[in-house]
C-alpha cells in the first residue's frame, strides 16, 4: 500500500504545496502541471458542491415544542475520485484549504491519514509565525514530519 503525493489548494484555488513520496507510482509532472491541476479541481470541486438532489423541505418545528429548526447539511463537493491506477481523496477544511492525497485504489484508511497530515499541517505550518496565510509553503519542519509520516505508512 502505498500514498504517491500530496497536493495542497488554497481557499483561492492556487497551489501553495506538493510533494511525491513515491517515484514510481505515478508519472512525472511539472510544477507548470500541479498549478493547472490545482486550479482546474478549485474549480470543479466548487461545481460539484453546487451539485446536490433536490431535498424535501423539512417541517418546522411544532409551535410550543423546544426544538430547533433542522439545517440542511451543505454540500461537500467531490471527496474521492478513483481510477484503475489511483486513488485521489480530498479533504476541505473550514477555511476552504483543501488536501488532495493520492494514493494505490487498495490503501485503507486515507481518511485518517489524511486527517492527521491536516493535523501536522496546523501544527507546523500554521502556528509558524514567519508563515503568511495563502502562500506557498516553505516549512522545513513540516517537510520532515510529513515525510517520516508517510514513510511509516508506505513502509507497512
Amino acid at each position: 500500500m502505498t500514498v504517491f503525493s500530496l497536493v495542497i489548494i488554497n481557499k483561492a484555488g492556487g497551489l501553495i504545496y506538493n510533494k511525491t513520496f513515491h517515484e514510481g507510482g505515478l508519472n512525472k509532472i511539472s510544477t507548470n502541471d500541479y498549478l493547472v491541476l490545482a486550479g482546474t479541481f478549485h474549480g470543479v470541486h466548487a461545481i460539484t458542491a453546487r451539485l446536490n438532489p433536490i431535498k424535501p423541505v423539512a417541517q418546522p418545528p411544532a409551535p410550543g415544542s423546544n426544538e430547533l429548526p433542522g439545517r440542511p447539511e451543505p454540500s461537500s463537493g467531490l471527496e474521492v475520485m478513483e481510477t484503475e491506477n489511483f486513488r485521489m481523496q480530498c479533504f476541505n477544511t473550514l477555511t476552504g484549504t483543501k488536501f488532495l492525497l493520492f494514493t494505490e485504489t487498495t490503501q485503507t484508511n486515507v481518511d485518517v491519514t489524511i486527517k492527521r497530515i491536516y493535523d501536522l499541517y496546523a501544527d507546523y505550518v500554521m502556528k509558524n509565525p514567519f508563515y503568511s496565510l495563502e502562500m506557498p509553503i516553505r516549512c522545513d519542519i513540516f517537510d520532515r514530519k510529513l515525510l517520516s509520516y508517510i514513510r511509516e505508512i508506505n513502509n507497512r
